[in-house]
């Protein structure tokens, strides 16, 4: 049984919380990159030079990619064979608090979401799996709340063809507009229960994008990108870089399908321990 001590688990959350809100994911960019090489039309092609520009320069000068640093996703995958010294979620917490603070990151989370009341840095939403060995991966996703709003859930009768199913996926986008600023990259979580949809729908955001795609995850792209909202709603062939889908198994009864939206400024950051 390997040991750690949960400072170790506090310096890590710090370091997550800066890499994820001060260097956009290599992936992202790359898809960027190459989305602004193949938009023909100037208005959109300007906006993704603008958004490329951003990056470089929020790295450079360690500044964070975007004002909403959003509200912090925490994904543990916890090895059984892992005894760790103190308390996780406290170390988690007190990683998140002190890395928004120590980046001049802005503080978004009220304690009362019906009072609201002044904004703190923490709690974090955590998502713990067990898993094998004698590790722990922290994977960190800061979740803007423009495209967050944008969520959607359906339960579909279990008879649902996937002719419907893409038509819901798509209309969620149609349905953001430019409003969560794009282009996106859209998490889909099918099957499940409705709260386990949403939450692989949120995982898929954190598979790269250079993944090789399904053929659903494929058309779903092409149709969202023949819709014409393009970067920042401007126009454009860009509505989004990417349609990433996890699936699992569901009851008879039922087909739960969730949509998470991701703005182009899609951060995360992962250590192992």
């Amino acid at each position: 049984m390997r040991e750690i001590e949960v400072i170790e688990i506090t310096k890590a959350v710090i370091e997550l919380v800066r890499r994820a809100n001060l260097l956009l994911r290599g992936d992202v960019l790359s898809a960027l990159r190459s989305a602004y090489r193949t938009e023909k039309n100037k208005r959109p092609k300007t906006i993704l030079k603008a958004i490329l520009d951003n990056a470089a320069y929020a790295k450079t000068e360690k500044l964070a990619i975007c004002q909403d640093t959003g509200m912090p996703v925490v994904f543990v995958e916890l090895g059984q064979y892992l005894k760790i010294n103190g308390d996780l979620k406290k170390a988690i917490n007190k990683g998140i608090k002190d890395g928004y603070k120590k980046y001049s990151l802005r503080n978004s989370i009220v304690a009362d979401p019906l009072l609201r009341g002044k904004p703190e840095f923490s709690p974090p939403i955590i998502h713990t799996d067990i898993t094998g060995g004698n590790k722990i991966k922290l994977i960190l996703l800061p979740k803007g709340f423009g495209c967050e709003n944008k969520s959607q859930l359906k339960m579909f009768k279990p008879t649902a063809g996937i002719v419907e199913i893409k038509k819901f996926i798509v209309d969620a986008v149609i349905s953001a507009g430019p409003d969560a600023c794009p282009p996106y990259v859209i998490g889909v979580g099918i099957g499940g229960s409705a709260d386990y949809a949403g939450i692989m729908a949120k995982k898929a955001l954190l598979t790269k994008i250079s993944v090789k795609n399904s053929k659903l995850e494929d058309d779903l792209l092409k149709q969202i990108n023949k819709t014409g909202i393009g970067p920042m709603g401007l126009g454009g062939r860009s509505t989004a870089l990417a349609v990433k889908i996890k699936k699992y198994p569901t009851h008879i009864a039922g087909l739960p399908v969730s949509v998470n939206i991701s703005c182009h400024a899609l951060r995360s950051a992962s250590v192992i321990l």
